[in-house]
C-alpha cells in the first residue's frame, strides 16, 4: 500500500515538473518572440549623447528626453533649450568619440611601425606590380573607413559653455562668435587636424625605402583629401546658388545700368515746370555739358574732406562684431563731430558770402561726378579683392564677375586703419543729404523772390536733418547692421552711398524750388505729429534691440520675452519687437511719408521715395528673413508663428 501511495506521488511530481518545463519552455518563447518584435532602442532617456545639427556634420551633446517606437525618432534636447527629433543614426555616444580620439593618440610607435613593417616586407616581395597598381578593394575600404572615423573624429564641435551660450549677444562686448563663425573654426581645425593627423599615424624611422612609402602614404592622403573635398564641394555648392540674390548676375547688370538712369532722369523732371508722365521723356541734355572738371574737382575736395575729419583723433574706438577668423576690427565713432564741423564750415562759407549755390545750378553734373567716382571706386574695390585673402571676402560671394562687382566680394576693404565701407555707410552721402538741403532752401528763397523758405521747406529740412542726426548720434549701432555684417563693398553700397543717397534722398527738397506749395499750421500740424510717431516707433525699436544685444541680462529688459536658440542668441518676442518683426522699418516708413506730405499732391514725384522706400524695405525684410531660417532654423520659425506680421500689423 505504502509503495503504491509513494508511486502515484512520484507520478505526480513528474507530471508536474514536465508541466513545470513546458511552462518555462513556453514563457522563454514568448520572450524570446517579444524581443525580437519589440523596435530596437540604442539609447535611454535621460542619457547625454552626440546629436547631429540638422543639415550639417556637426556633433553637439544632447540629453535624450523620449523615443517614438513607430516612426524611431528620438526626441532630443540639446544645451540651449532646442528640442529635435533625432534618428538613431544621427547620434553616437559619449565615449565612441572618446574612444576613438584616445586610439588615434595613445597608439604606441612600436605597433605603428610593426604594422608598417608587415605592410613593408610585402610590398619588398619579389615580382610584385607597383602598389599604385594592385590596391584591392579591401584596401580602399580601409582607405574609406580611416576617413571616416578622422571626420567623426575631428568634427566634433567646440565645447559650448553654458555661460558663453546665455550671455551671447553678438555685440562688440561679447567675448563669443556667432553660428557661422563656429562653423567655419570647425572645418580649419578639422583640415588642420585631418592633415597632421595621417602623418603622426604613419611615421616611420628613416629606412632603405622611405621614399617609396612616403609616395604610398601620399597617395593615401590624396584619395582621403580628394573625397573630402567633394564631400565638402557638394554641402556648400547648394548654399552658394542660394546667396545670389537681386537676379544673380543678370538682375545685377540691370541694377547697375538702371539705377544711374532712373537718378538722371527723377532730376531732370524735378528741373520741369510740370514733371508728369505726360511730359516723359524729358528734355535730355547735351552729354558735353554733364561733365565738369570743377565740378569733379569740388566733388573730390568734399570726399577727402570728410575723410580727414573721419581720421581726426576725437570719439571713441569700439570694437566690431567677431569676424570669420575671431578677429574684430576697431572703428572711430566721430560722424557726429563731423556733421559739426562741416556745419560750421557752412556757416563760415555763408558769413563770408561764398556762392553755394553753385551747387545748385550744377545739380545734375554733381550726380555724374558722383556716379562716376562710385564706379571708378568700385573697380579699386574689385581689383584689390582679387589679392584678398578667403577670411577677408564676404560671404555674399559667388565667383561671377558681374555679380561680385556689384554686390562685392572683400567684406572689410581697409587702407591701413581706414575702413572704405564704413566711412562711405554714413559720412560723405549722409551729411552730404544735409548741405544739397540747405542749397535748396537758399536756391527756392532766391529763384521764388521770398525773404523766408517756406513753410513746406522748412519741414522738410527739419525733418531730414533729424533723421542724419540721430543716424550719426546712433552711429555704433551700424555695426551690426547688414551692411557691415554681411554685404561685401561693390557697386551696390558704393553707389548707394554716395550718390543714390544725397541726390535721390533729397528728391522732396529740389522738387519744392521750382514747384512751391503753401500749406497752412493745421496741416504741417498734422505731419509733424506723423513724423514724430513714425520717430518714436523707429527710434524706440532700434533702442530695444540695441540695448538687448549689449546686455541681454539688463534688469531694464526683464519684461522682455525671448526665444532662445540654437546659436546662443535670444530672439526678442516682446516689446516694440513683438508687435511686427521689423517695427523700425515700419517707423522708417512712416517718416519717409511725412517727408513727401509738405509737397502737396500736385505730382507723384515727390513720393517716388516713399514708394521706392517701402519696395527697397520689403526686399531687405525678405534678404533678412532668409538670412535668419538658416541661422536660427525651428526657433526662428517659432518667433514667426509669435510675430506673424513682417512691418505692416494686420497687413504685411
Amino acid at each position: 500500500m505504502g509503495n503504491i501511495s509513494y508511486k502515484l506521488l512520484k507520478g505526480k511530481e513528474q507530471s508536474l515538473c514536465l508541466y513545470m518545463h513546458v511552462f518555462a519552455l513556453n514563457l522563454t518563447l514568448k520572450i524570446f518572440r517579444f524581443i525580437l518584435e519589440m523596435p530596437s532602442r540604442k539609447f535611454a532617456d535621460g542619457e547625454v549623447v552626440r546629436g547631429r545639427w540638422p543639415g550639417s556634420s556637426l556633433y553637439y551633446e544632447v540629453e535624450v528626453l523620449s523615443h517614438d517606437s513607430s516612426s524611431q525618432l528620438y526626441t532630443v534636447k540639446y544645451k540651449d533649450g532646442t528640442e529635435l527629433e533625432l534618428k538613431e543614426s544621427d547620434m553616437k555616444t559619449l565615449t565612441s568619440f572618446r574612444q576613438r580620439k584616445s586610439a588615434s593618440s595613445s597608439s604606441s610607435p612600436s605597433r605603428r611601425r610593426g604594422s608598417r613593417s608587415r605592410s613593408r616586407s610585402r610590398s619588398r616581395s619579389p615580382g610584385r606590380p607597383p602598389k599604385s597598381t594592385r590596391r584591392s578593394a579591401s584596401q580602399n575600404t580601409e582607405i574609406k573607413s580611416k576617413k571616416r572615423e578622422i571626420l567623426e573624429i575631428n568634427l566634433t564641435p567646440l565645447k559650448l559653455s553654458g555661460n558663453n551660450i546665455s550671455r551671447y549677444n553678438g555685440e562688440p562686448e561679447s567675448l563669443e562668435r556667432n553660428a557661422i563663425s563656429h562653423k567655419v573654426i570647425q572645418e580649419k581645425n578639422y583640415l588642420s587636424h585631418e592633415s597632421s593627423y595621417i602623418p603622426t599615424q604613419y611615421s616611420l624611422r628613416p629606412r632603405k625605402e622611405e621614399v617609396k612609402l612616403q609616395e604610398t602614404d601620399l597617395n593615401e592622403e590624396t584619395i582621403i583629401g580628394k573625397e573630402t573635398k567633394s564631400i565638402r564641394t557638394h554641402e556648400t555648392a547648394p548654399t552658394q546658388k542660394k546667396e545670389l540674390e537681386f537676379g544673380g548676375s543678370i538682375g545685377a547688370f540691370f541694377i547697375m545700368i538702371g539705377l544711374p538712369v532712373v537718378l538722371f532722369l527723377l532730376l531732370l523732371f524735378c528741373k520741369q515746370k510740370d514733371p508728369s508722365l505726360v511730359n516723359f521723356p524729358p528734355a535730355l541734355p547735351a552729354l558735353t555739358s554733364l561733365w565738369e572738371t570743377r565740378v569733379s574737382g569740388i566733388y573730390l575736395l568734399w570726399f577727402f574732406l570728410q575723410a580727414l575729419f573721419y581720421l581726426l583723433p576725437i570719439g571713441k574706438v569700439v570694437e566690431g562684431t567677431p569676424l570669420l577668423s575671431g578677429r574684430r576690427l576697431k572703428y572711430r565713432i566721430n560722424g557726429f563731430y563731423a556733421l559739426l564741423l562741416t556745419t560750421a564750415i557752412l556757416g563760415g562759407s555763408l558769413y563770408w558770402e561764398v556762392e553755394i549755390s553753385y551747387l545748385y545750378d550744377h545739380f545734375l553734373q554733381f550726380a555724374v561726378s558722383a556716379t562716376a567716382f562710385s564706379v571708378v571706386l568700385s573697380i579699386y574695390l574689385y581689383v584689390r579683392s582679387l589679392k584678398a585673402s578667403k577670411d577677408e571676402l564676404s560671404l555674399g560671394k559667388s565667383g561671377n564677375v558681374i555679380y561680385d562687382f556689384f554686390i562685392g566680394r572683400e567684406l572689410n576693404p581697409r587702407i591701413g586703419t581706414f575702413d572704405l565701407k564704413y566711412f562711405c555707410e554714413l559720412r560723405p552721402g549722409l551729411i552730404g543729404w544735409v548741405v544739397i538741403n540747405l542749397v535748396m532752401l537758399l536756391a527756392e528763397m532766391k529763384i521764388q523772390n521770398r525773404d523766408s523758405p517756406s513753410l513746406a521747406m522748412i519741414l522738410i529740412n527739419c525733418f531730414q536733418l533729424l533723421y542724419v542726426m540721430d543716424a550719426l548720434w546712433n552711429e555704433e549701432s551700424i555695426l551690426t547692421t547688414m551692411d557691415i555684417v554681411h554685404d561685401g563693398f561693390g557697386f551696390m553700397l558704393a553707389f548707394g552711398d554716395l550718390a543714390w543717397v544725397p541726390f535721390a534722398y533729397s528728391l522732396q527738397a529740389f522738387y519744392l524750388v521750382n514747384h512751391p506749395n503753401d500749406i497752412s499750421w493745421p496741416i504741417a500740424s498734422a505731419v509733424i505729429a506723423l513724423k514724430i510717431c513714425g520717430y518714436i516707433i523707429f527710434r524706440c525699436a532700434n533702442s530695444q534691440k540695441n540695448a538687448f544685444r549689449r546686455n541681454p541680462a539688463d534688469p531694464k529688459l526683464a519684461h522682455l520675452k525671448t526665444i532662445p536658440t540654437s546659436t546662443g542668441k535670444n530672439l526678442l518676442v516682446s516689446g516694440w519687437w513683438g508687435f511686427v518683426r521689423h517695427p523700425n522699418y515700419l517707423g522708417d516708413l512712416i517718416m519717409a511719408l511725412a517727408w513727401s506730405l509738405p509737397c502737396g499732391f500736385n505730382h507723384i514725384l515727390p513720393y517716388f521715395y516713399v514708394i521706392y522706400f517701402t519696395i527697397l524695405l520689403i526686399h531687405r525684410e525678405a534678404r533678412d528673413e532668409n538670412h535668419c531660417k538658416k541661422k536660427y532654423g525651428l526657433a526662428w520659425e517659432k518667433y514667426c508663428q509669435c510675430v506673424p506680421y513682417r512691418i505692416f500689423p494686420y497687413i504685411y
